[in-house]
């Protein structure tokens, strides 16, 4: 039966929902807030170049994933050479971790310190107590964390490590040891774990091309995707979803509803809400990212994609260069635009700042690491993203269940992606449960799109894309 459905949101995970609904043969309407779909992963044009809003490369096992992406994409990527290094007290760490190349950059008395107390939680390993910082300690010992660890995840969460929820490493590195990560570095291709995987495709035209062809596609074939719109609200009556409110003032009624939003913005808008459940996603909280876009006048800044900069003198905690993804983004201009990531609360100085004054900073600390000069740096450019991240602070499980309780309670709404779901999703995650949702919605099927997250393996089989094409297990 063809059911008239609306999205909102045209990032990967209501796009691709979109998508596959409207190759199914729906009614499709999605709704995009911003001038240009995408979301986090959209690719934009600057000084004459194509760049993304941060490094975002594509990697999935997942086979179904994987075949939506190559019939979207079709021949238009090339695989891309990961390398990604930490910044840590002026010296660059090749990470994944090379075990010689970090004993021999901190100086062998540290590492023969780190060993010691790597082998010291092997014997008496650090009680855990549900954070961030015990799990990361008995899983590497203290003095790797402290390196490697806590600098960097304290300036992206805005909160000491102590009060960061351990389920943030049980999803993205539960399976990423010092032993595994050995092993990968001494038997190359062997480790199939993301954070290990040292080659990944990527579209010439930058990541943003998969999602504007899916909107092209939709716009084509009888759907929608209206941009700078913005929807106030999900209306329901019965426990029942029925229609959506615009900022505008008009009401549209739909057969069903996908929703990507942030998940405390449509809590705050729904109907009868109980207060209890109000208050658990009102607890709930996002983290800003502000990207500061550099132009410089070099052409040879660092090889890597990206760096991670655990200094803890620099405010910044992730610089991006876009010459080392694929030649096609850079448009035949010999500048390099470098990305300087800054993460925030809505209250912190840097999100009330200036351009201007975000640009100076950005130069300023650009220069302190000695990347590049500051007088070849020669323009710069803002780009501000609330509510970027989902923050996992300790216990933030309990309210987010409550809320996904009530909202599963909702028929006719489903609700997915990183926003949505309050999951630090990747683009594959967030692929997965547009599709999954499509399927529910079209097929009858049943998936629980709460359960996906990071780790999803019981969804897959198991495939990778390689020069070719698609690589099957």
């Amino acid at each position: 039966m063809r059911k008239k459905i609306a999205i909102i949101g045209a990032g990967p995970a209501g796009l691709t929902a979109g998508y596959e609904l409207c190759k199914k043969g729906h009614d499709v309407t999605v709704y995009e807030a911003s001038e240009q779909v995408g979301g986090l992963s959209r690719t934009i044009d600057l000084w004459d170049q194509r760049i993304d809003l941060g490094p975002h490369r594509f990697f999935s096992n997942d086979k179904k994933v994987n075949e939506l992406w190559l019939e979207v994409v079709e021949k238009d990527y090339k695989m891309v050479d990961r390398l990604t290094r930490i910044y840590y007290k002026k010296k660059f760490f090749h990470y994944p971790i090379k075990a010689f190349d970090a004993l021999f950059k901190l100086g062998v008395w540290k590492g023969i310190l780190c060993m010691g107390s790597y082998i010291k939680e092997k014997i008496s390993p650090t009680k855990r107590d549900g954070s961030f910082e015990t799990w990361v300690t008995s899983r590497f010992g203290k003095r790797l964390y402290s390196i490697f660890f806590k600098t960097y995840s304290e300036k992206l969460w805005g909160i000491p490590c102590t009060e960061l929820d351990e389920d943030f490493a049980a999803q993205r590195i539960k399976k990423l040891s010092l032993f595994e990560a050995i092993k990968n570095a001494l038997f190359k291709g062997k480790n199939k774990h993301k954070t290990l995987v040292d080659q990944f495709a990527y579209p010439i035209d930058g990541t943003g091309m998969v999602y504007e062809r899916m909107a092209k596609y939709i716009n084509e074939n009888g759907g929608k995707v209206v941009l700078s719109t913005r929807v106030k609200g999900v209306n329901a009556k019965d426990k029942i979803a029925t229609s959506l409110s615009l900022d505008n003032g008009e009401t549209i009624e739909y057969d069903e509803i996908v929703s990507t939003m942030p998940i405390t913005l449509l809590m705050n808008n729904l109907p009868d809400v109980p207060e209890e459940v109000k208050a658990a996603s009102n607890s709930l909280t996002f983290r800003n990212t502000i990207l500061v876009f550099l132009k410089v006048d070099q052409d040879d800044l660092f090889k890597d994609n990206w760096l991670y900069v655990h200094a803890s003198e620099l405010q910044m905690g992730r610089i991006t260069n876009f010459s080392n993804w694929v030649p096609e983004i850079n448009n035949g201009q010999k500048e390099t635009i470098v990305a300087l990531e800054y993460w925030c609360y809505n209250e912190d100085a840097n999100w009330k700042a200036s351009d201007e004054e975000l640009i100076e900073l950005a130069k300023k600390e650009m220069a302190a690491t000695g990347l590049a000069k500051a007088e070849n740096i020669n323009d710069g450019y803002v780009f501000k993203i609330p509510r970027c991240y989902p923050v996992y602070g300790k216990g933030y499980k309990e309210p987010l269940e409550k809320v996904e309780k009530y909202l599963s309670s909702i028929d006719k709404l489903s609700v997915i992606g990183r926003y949505g779901a309050f999951k630090y999703n990747n683009q594959d995650h967030s692929i997965l449960m547009g599709l999954l949702a499509a399927e529910n919605i079209s097929d009858g099927k049943e998936h629980n799109l709460w359960e996906i997250n990071t780790d999803y393996e019981d969804y897959q089989e198991t495939a990778t894309i390689g020069a070719t094409g698609l690589i099957e297990e």
